[in-house]
């Protein structure tokens, strides 16, 4: 919320020195994102807007003055695209996690629990994060489905995506990921972008290597940003054609390293980071979108325009006036730093207030309330081995190949193993069932397919974050613990669950929307890390397995994935056949 008229006129009678401030910060050395530079000076706060910058404030009045002896003051950061579903907390304990760090702010898309409880669970959020020491933006989920070829818990339609534009908190569209339908000039698709600046908010993109003319074609419909540029040449294209470039480093996609290079001041206010999806463990060892501020110093880049990608970038894209930046008439969302390349917080101040201290919050945060539109909505039917049957009818078959530390995958034709006329899962091959059941209570169905790249020797996996459609993904040596793993899933009310020799080694409940637990974030990390030492011991050798298993359901993102209607050619946008004629 910007100032009111009464806050403006106070602010101005403090900035003048008519009325005493409620902070001076003496002795500072302030981080000047619009010049990237550091100037040591002093800030007067104004209640929780920044009165003035100046070595004129020497002596001036303030309720409290504190001396940070030569002490960085940085802006908060702002992470301008995550989903606070992949955390698996609700916002309060996503707050608690990351403010300490430094970041004040983010933008998110709650695409995670909308496409299983529409609106209902976007409504939610939105009170789920009000009052916290951490604001909170949302855009509207844009693909809820996001394609025809899965089936989702709800659907948002182009008159409530309209009405949910008009909340304060909502600043734009979020990821238009349907490229071929854009690319088709397809009126649905092209009325989100229309709506979205009849709003006059923002259009988010998706475009995992859409180059080109092709990429021409997705800019020219109006959508204005990328985070899925996985090379410095994609994304010097995307640059070049005037996107709003959004690097990320999530937990299973790492793309900061390879366009490091486009971290640079030449790019001016083009380019912002952004963590998308972070894992429970990755949130507590590496942080937000500050970890990415930290490993681009380590990597070469200026620090000052480090910050500035995590901060005021992503704030002036995203229209967020008077945030991003130390500066007259900001917000006083302030990091107190002893040094500028391990970006470590001493201190956090958000809307002029102390709220973290030495790696703690230290404000309260309101308890989440929970919507009863994100319980019970996990309703898995009961399946049996004749439901994960693959009959074998052809020695070329297309296979789901998993890729490390992407969410690319490829298409690869093998022959499959078979037994008594079935297709079977064949560890020493490498070569696991994947299964994809309906778990929204509209029909059941269960696509069936293989994958190749988990390694897993015995046992399987199973669990209900299948991007975009949140249907309950499987993945095992056996038919049978594949069922068991899905039973399983099916009695905890959503969740993720190893089980080996019938027997279930390791689970975390998710009760709500099946994607989220209201527990602390350290006991997520405990059940996660109690998870992933099972499924290593099974065999895995898939980084952040379960992670990786909830992307082979993206039916968005190339080249083969399978949701509860069967295999899915991404670049060809259709269903295809397990059997290769």
């Amino acid at each position: 919320m910007n100032p009111s008229l009464e806050e403006l006129q106070h602010l101005v009678d403090v900035a003048m020195q008519r009325r005493p401030g409620t902070v001076l910060f003496k002795n500072a050395k302030v981080i000047n994102v619009f010049t990237l530079e550091v100037e040591s000076t002093h800030v007067l706060l104004a209640g929780r807007w920044i009165a003035s910058l100046g070595s004129f404030l020497e002596d001036a009045s303030a309720k409290e003055v504190i001396d940070l002896q030569g002490s960085y003051l940085a802006p908060g950061l702002i992470d301008a695209h995550l989903h606070i579903e992949s955390s698996l907390v609700v916002p309060a304990e996503y707050a608690r996690a990351v403010v300490p760090r430094g970041v004040t702010g983010i933008v998110a898309d709650p695409h995670e629990v909308a496409n299983v409880a529409g609106v209902e669970a976007i409504e939610w959020m939105l009170r789920a994060s009000e009052n916290l020491p951490l604001e909170v933006w949302f855009t509207v989920s844009s693909s809820v489905p996001s394609t025809e070829h899965e089936t989702s818990g709800a659907r948002l339609d182009l008159k409530t995506i309209e009405s949910l534009l008009q909340h304060p908190r909502i600043v734009g569209v979020a990821e238009l990921m349907s490229v071929s339908r854009f690319l088709n000039a397809e009126s649905e698709e092209l009325s989100k972008v229309y709506l979205a600046e009849k709003a006059g908010k923002r259009p988010d993109g998706h475009a995992p290597g859409v180059v080109q003319r092709e990429l021409q074609a997705y800019l020219a419909s109006g959508v204005a940003s990328d985070h899925e540029s996985t090379t410095l040449m994609e994304g010097l294209e995307k640059l070049a054609a005037g996107c709003f470039l959004m690097i990320r480093e999530g937990s299973a996609t790492r793309n900061l390293e390879a366009q490091i290079a486009l971290v640079n001041s030449r790019y001016g206010d083009r380019v912002g980071f952004v963590t998308d999806d972070r894992l429970p463990q990755d949130l507590i060892s590496e942080g937000g979108v500050d970890f990415l501020v930290r490993k681009a110093i380590a990597l070469g880049a200026d620090p000052l325009y480090a910050i500035r990608a995590a901060s005021y970038n992503n704030a002036n894209y995203f229209k967020l006036q008077r945030r991003g930046a130390i500066a007259p008439g900001y917000q006083a969302d302030l990091v107190i730093l002893d040094d500028l390349p391990n970006f470590n917080a001493r201190e956090v101040y958000q809307q002029g207030r102390s709220v973290a201290k030495n790696g703690k919050v230290t404000v309260a945060i309101p308890q989440t309330e929970v919507s009863k539109a994100v319980l019970g909505s996990t309703k898995l039917p009961k399946l049996t081995t004749n439901d994960l049957r693959l009959v074998h009818t052809s020695d070329r078959v297309r296979i789901i190949q998993a890729i490390p530390n992407q969410i690319l995958t490829k298409e690869v034709i093998l022959k499959p193993t078979s037994k008594n006329g079935e297709v079977v899962s064949d560890p020493l091959r490498d070569l696991l069932k994947l299964v994809c059941v309906e778990r929204h209570g509209h029909h059941g169905k269960c696509g069936v397919g293989l994958v190749q790249g988990f390694g897993i020797r015995r046992g399987a996996i199973a669990g209900t974050i299948a991007h975009d459609h949140h249907n309950c993904m499987a993945v095992g040596a056996t038919d049978t613990d594949m069922l068991v793993a899905i039973d399983r899933i099916s009695q905890m009310g959503g969740g993720m669950v190893a089980v080996d020799q019938g027997r279930v080694i390791a689970e975390l409940a998710l009760p709500l929307a099946g994607l989220l637990s209201d527990l602390p974030l350290e006991e997520i990390c405990v059940a996660m890390d109690r998870l992933n030492k099972a499924v290593e011991g099974l065999g895995c050798c898939f980084p952040a397995p379960f992670m990786g298993l909830s992307f082979l359901g993206l039916a968005v993102i190339p080249d083969l994935r399978l949701t509860d209607l069967g295999l899915v050619d991404v670049v060809k946008n259709t269903l295809v056949p397990f059997a290769v004629a």
